[in-house]
């Protein structure tokens, strides 16, 4: 039983290894036609979409998803919409127009695209969201999960707060919320710009959730900190993870909060990702 589980969470860590190169490469790729994007927040995010959509999300008998799932963190969008691509959810021509004219993805999520739950992007309003549809999904009796995706930004935001105090009082128990904890920001690091929101953990269970604090590019401690909960409270998952991650160049400077590689930075970010890829699949 043990040596089966073991051999299954390593097929399922390489799998996910694989495509989130994927998903970063394809990023890149994206970033050689626009002026810039969020690549650093996105790649920090990447290994908890990617978990959550191939592996904790449940899908109906049609193969349909019956979970959502709404990144708050709307600047991260393009770590869901590589996702949203390699599932089939949307079309590859979505991504090859971002940000143009005549293209249906922009640099935040919008409400009516394929696979996309809410419009987000002004942070500090996906708690909200969640916790008003999550109750709904609640009041209905309906055997699904609300997953969120925020940023630790987001926990500078007064309203989070709130509705992380009123989702404790619904007792939301289908609320699942992902803090992309990155601890960088555009101008800084957050434990300098905003010591106060330290020691984080006590603060959330001070605030009526359980909560686990992992790495944030470990699928398996990201589905397993999923199982292993104990109580019937949201749960709040603080994933820890690195800005920029799989970039040499790009990993913990704010430099690379909103900035494209020039063709030369470019090249040397694609052949780091191509010897992560010689390594995964070995």
């Amino acid at each position: 039983m043990i040596t089966n589980m073991f051999i299954k969470n390593k097929k399922y860590l390489i799998s996910s290894k694989i495509r989130c190169n994927k998903h970063r490469k394809r990023i890149l790729a994206i970033s050689q036609k626009v002026n810039a994007l969020h690549a650093a927040g996105a790649f920090s995010a990447l290994e908890m979409v990617d978990t959550i959509y191939y592996k904790l999300m449940k899908k109906n008998s049609k193969k349909k998803f019956i979970d959502t799932f709404l990144m708050s963190k709307g600047h991260g969008c393009m770590s869901q919409y590589t996702v949203l691509e390699s599932l089939g959810i949307f079309p590859k021509k979505y991504l090859d127009t971002y940000c143009t004219k005549n293209g249906k993805l922009g640099c935040h999520p919008d409400y009516g695209v394929p696979g996309i739950e809410a419009s987000t992007g002004s942070l500090g309003h996906g708690m909200g969201l969640a916790v008003g549809m999550a109750h709904a999904d609640f009041i209905n009796k309906k055997n699904t999960k609300l997953f969120l995706m925020i940023s630790d930004g987001e926990l500078q935001e007064g309203s989070t707060w709130e509705n992380m105090m009123m989702a404790a009082n619904l007792k939301l128990k289908n609320l699942i919320c992902f803090i992309d904890h990155n601890g960088s920001q555009a101008f800084g690091v957050a434990k300098e710009t905003h010591p106060e929101l330290y020691p984080l953990k006590e603060k959330i269970i001070a605030f009526g959730w359980e909560c686990f604090e992992i790495d944030g590019h470990n699928p398996i401690e990201i589905s397993n900190a999923i199982s292993n909960r104990k109580t019937k409270k949201p749960l709040m998952i603080i994933g820890n993870t690195i800005k920029g991650k799989g970039i040499s160049f790009m990993e913990n400077r704010p430099l690379w909060h909103y900035r494209s590689p020039n063709p030369e930075e470019y090249k040397i970010a694609l052949k780091e990702l191509e010897k992560l890829d010689n390594k995964n699949e070995k």
